[in-house]
């Protein structure tokens, strides 16, 4: 038996937030196993818990229903505070397949557990199909460049006019599933408070309630832009207009074109535990 637990992520009320289903003891479980899991859950992402294979205190791998992702935001930071749970550790490193990503936590009266993360450094680069995106959001083109940034995941940063637009937003989904390997994250606002939406049929995702591994990305998208400065914390609320409103918090340290370091944070809380009722495999990998 596998034991799990779901955690809603980015936010510190059960039932909204970005759920995550964390399998605390996965060993044993083969690669086809996991993926069938996901596919069972049906939750944007499913994380596995493994033994560290290097220096860092545990493993984890990270599920879609389609596919598996080198690195994502909530999946790891809902894994770690779920982690944190089950003891009084200050921190933890985090082996993924990006490379090691560091936590630390903060514990406030009442147990909600709160986590930052450093995260991977993005490179990004102009997106090819920012016409095909924009009718696929359903908004006109950007009149500036598009920019798609990979830190495991790849997000296509898409602006729009303001939160009112950003809200009405009513995505072609056949259209957008065209567009492989991407995430369309959608923003708007303004200084250091943001709105964001995030679609992506190519991850199995139909509409995401929060997405930290763009919250990153956006940091840096806003410095390097000059609509930020380097070193200014922003707040992005997501997932609204799903009835599951999230906050993460976002930091990019750097100068010009050379982000040097990334912070993003945010609570979870957890709303369920259960079994799974499986035997592993051999195989496992």
């Amino acid at each position: 038996m596998y034991r799990y637990v779901i955690m809603d992520v980015f936010t510190g009320t059960p039932l909204e937030g970005n759920p995550v289903l964390v399998l605390l003891a996965a060993s044993g479980l083969s690669s086809a196993q996991m993926q069938a899991i996901a596919v069972e859950t049906h939750l944007s992402e499913t994380t596995f818990v493994l033994p560290a294979e290097g220096s860092g205190d545990v493993r984890v791998r990270i599920f879609t229903p389609t596919c598996e992702l080198p690195f994502a935001g909530h999946p790891t930071l809902g894994t770690a505070i779920a982690l944190a749970h089950q003891s009084d550790r200050t921190s933890l490193v985090m082996e993924t397949l990006v490379g090691n990503v560091e936590f630390t936590f903060e514990r406030d009266d009442g147990g909600t557990v709160s986590a930052s993360m450093i995260q991977p450094i993005p490179v990004w680069e102009p997106y090819e199909h920012a016409e095909t995106l924009a009718e696929g959001v359903g908004v006109r083109a950007a009149e500036q460049t598009v920019f798609a940034y990979r830190n495991g995941p790849r997000h296509v940063l898409f602006p729009v006019r303001d939160i009112e637009e950003l809200s009405s937003l009513t995505p072609d989904l056949r259209l957008l599933a065209t567009l492989p390997d991407m995430s369309a994250f959608c923003f708007a606002g303004e200084g250091t408070r943001w709105r964001a939406r995030m679609f992506s049929p190519a991850y199995g995702v139909t509409e995401d309630a929060a997405t930290g591994s763009a919250a990153g990305p956006l940091a840096v998208h806003l410095a390097r832009t000059g609509r930020i400065s380097y070193g200014d914390r922003i707040e992005i609320r997501q997932g609204v207009e799903m009835g599951r409103p999230s906050t993460m918090v976002a930091t990019a340290w750097g100068s010009g074109e050379r982000p040097e370091r990334i912070v993003v944070s945010g609570t979870a809380v957890p709303v369920a535990r259960g079994e799974f009722l499986l035997e592993g495999t051999e195989s496992a990998s």
